[in-house]
């Protein structure tokens, strides 16, 4: 059964490891964007929509682009491309605000509908609230890349290991196989791919449990049996 395990491991890593690589190609399309919202300002009383506030809008760190508001506190870009998309809002008098966010074709937080609140204040109490763990889209596609990478290390690992054990009865490599699938979730998670993509934590979830059966099942046998057996 552990090898058996150990094979079912081995496929599955494979097929996620395809799955990340496509995902990473895919982020890597043309694509544009509508970035857009509101801007309010608190008042004494209640919050009142900015008119005349400046928004400057980066993508990737790159060229800034800037607008202002319009007598209601909206602001829009078109044409915005895809990867980290940094808004910088202020007005005098109010503490500056910046907003964070992600698009790309295959991973995209909010980007349109946005609501921004102005306090008073400056420069010295601005503030920055992330929608994203990834800064740009370079940042993304390597933890995809990455992500692949882990992937097709297990699925090297889980086959080596079902191939070894199915020849002779070494129990010590399947805990190898097996503890790799378990490590696979864990590495995805500091990847920060387990939030962005949530069928993907589903599905590692899965490759950890194969993988936490079959390191079970062996390291059992090894404590009956010692960590090296002779082939029946």
């Amino acid at each position: 059964m552990a090898q058996v395990a150990l094979a079912v491991l081995a496929a599955l890593a494979i097929v996620l490891a395809v799955v990340l690589g496509i995902l990473g190609t895919e982020a890597l399309g043309p694509a544009s964007y509508q970035v857009s919202g509101t801007v309010m300002e608190q008042g004494p009383l209640r919050s009142v929509p900015a008119a005349g506030a400046t928004v400057v809008l980066m993508v990737n760190g790159g060229t800034p682009v800037r607008t202002f508001t319009g007598p209601d506190g909206s602001f829009s870009f078109s044409r915005v491309g895809a990867g980290g998309i940094s808004m910088n809002v202020s007005l005098p008098g109010y503490a500056p605000v910046t907003i964070d966010t992600f698009a790309s074709p295959v991973y995209g937080t909010a980007v349109t509908g946005l609501s921004i609140l102005l306090v008073p204040g400056n420069a010295s109490n601005a503030t920055t609230e992330s929608l994203t763990p990834f800064p740009d889209l370079e940042t993304f596609v390597a933890s995809v890349g990455s992500g692949a990478v882990l992937l097709g290390i297990v699925a090297i690992l889980g086959g080596w290991a079902a191939v070894v054990t199915g020849r002779s009865n070494r129990p010590a490599v399947g805990v190898v196989g097996g503890a790799a699938g378990v490590f696979a979730p864990v590495a995805l998670f500091f990847l920060s791919l387990s939030g962005v993509f949530p069928s993907l934590l589903l599905a590692t979830a899965a490759l950890a449990a194969v993988g936490a059966f079959a390191a079970t099942t062996r390291s059992l046998e090894i404590l009956q049996v010692g960590p090296e057996s002779p082939a029946p």
